[in-house]
């Protein structure tokens, strides 16, 4: 194996000084006062010689690494995937570099991620947190590490974050079922003292209440813990119980996808016997058969904005910035 060209071997080969090498490669060329002719021979000369610098020396010389550290709960979920190239598009355009893993919904693998991005020297986090994690996301506010959370937050942090005003996607959907003449309107949601389900299971209830439907409410709560087919099942036999119920309302993405598919086991006929409301959007939801209405999350905005959040953070901003984006809801044919 060849050894790795070093700024000594560049020099070498042009007949210049290792300082103006580093010079030239590090873009100070005309901080130094380094001439034209010369700046030409020495990229040259790194280009034929295949000169690849140690990122990990050049972070530690200019104190940056020019990375962000991201962790979503499910990369393959559409939400985790499209948030993540908005987030990672928006971070290209300032110079920086997203690595990101999967948190699983895990306490324990949320932590060990941002051991991991810690140990690459990441300069700051975007983070989907998971329930009980407040600490860790505390750990890093105390050693001065530029943090942002979306989608989640918790309360008694003092912390940047990027959400959904969770309480009025629910609520805005619930009112236009009942506006098209549902009553009987359940909803499921996963069984989690997260703030932003809490708040989506709240919008729900209280659009229920002001319009004395109290006695109708029922949010079926799905175990976190359970797998994808388990999930299914578990919804099934809680649809077959109900035999009360003309709406069903859905609070996230993956929860909706499970429901269709039991919608359509148990042959329940949309919107004639049943209305249903989504969760963010998925191209399952344009082929059903009764193309699904769903509130969107305006994913462009939240991504953006945490990236240039967070951004701002590292380049020495100190002012918290807690923005909460309005939820779009997509009336179709299911309801």
């Amino acid at each position: 194996m060849s050894n790795r060209v070093s700024l000594k071997d560049i020099a070498q080969k042009v007949g210049v000084s290792t300082a103006l090498v580093s010079y030239v490669l590090n873009g100070l060329e005309k901080e130094k006062r380094v001439g034209e002719k010369v700046v030409i021979q020495i990229r040259e000369a790194a280009r034929e010689l295949n000169y690849q610098p140690n990122q990990i020396a050049r972070s530690l010389r200019r104190g940056s690494t020019k990375t962000i550290g991201l962790i979503v709960f499910d990369i393959s979920n559409p939400f985790s995937a499209q948030i993540t190239r908005v987030i990672e598009d928006e971070a290209v355009k300032n110079g920086f570099t997203v690595i990101f893993g999967s948190s699983d919904e895990n306490k324990q693998k949320s932590e060990a991620l941002i051991d991991t991005f810690l140990y690459r020297q990441v300069d700051g986090f975007i983070i989907a947190p998971v329930e009980g994690t407040e600490n860790q996301i505390a750990g890093l506010i105390k050693k001065g590490i530029p943090v942002v959370l979306i989608d989640r937050y918790f309360l008694q942090l003092n912390v940047s974050h990027v959400i959904l005003d969770n309480f009025k996607a629910t609520f805005d959907a619930t009112i236009h079922l009942i506006q098209q003449g549902y009553k009987q309107i359940k909803m499921v949601a996963w069984l989690t003292s997260s703030t932003h389900m809490q708040e989506r299971v709240r919008g729900y209830k209280e659009a229920m209440r002001i319009n004395d439907l109290q006695a109708e409410i029922n949010v079926i709560e799905v175990p976190l813990s359970i797998l994808k087919l388990e999930t299914e099942a578990f919804i099934e036999m809680k649809l077959q119980e109900m035999s009360h119920m003309d709406a069903l309302l859905f609070a996230t993405n993956s929860l909706t996808l499970a429901g269709m598919y039991c919608i359509n086991k148990l042959g329940l006929k949309v919107p004639q016997k049943l209305g249903i409301i989504g969760f963010d959007g998925s191209e399952a939801f344009d082929f059903f058969y009764a193309p699904l209405s769903y509130v969107e999350q305006p994913l462009n905005e939240i991504g953006t904005k945490a990236a240039s959040v967070l951004i701002g953070l590292i380049n020495g901003d100190k002012e918290i910035v807690q923005h909460v984006v309005q939820p779009v809801l997509n009336i179709r044919n299911s309801s």
